[in-house]
């Protein structure tokens, strides 16, 4: 069986190579901070087919995305 399992985080969760810059401090602080805004959601519900249970996870985010918006 599959699980659904979801995490929510920011588009950037992480910098392209291009964009890290070592100054002092910034790049230790960021991982950091990017971990502390995502959230998890382990085993939503199971499916015996890979394809519902991403599509689940998938609907799921969606209302869940939607309700904090409503409530912000």
């Amino acid at each position: 069986m599959y699980a659904a399992n979801l995490t929510i985080g920011p588009l950037a969760a992480t910098p392209a190579p291009s964009q890290t810059v070592a100054t002092s401090g910034t790049q230790a602080s960021q991982p950091e901070t990017l971990r502390s805004a995502l959230v998890s959601f382990d085993a939503l519900d199971y499916f015996f087919d890979e394809r519902h249970a991403l599509a689940y996870a998938c609907r799921w985010a969606r209302m869940w995305i939607d309700e904090q918006r409503r409530c912000a």
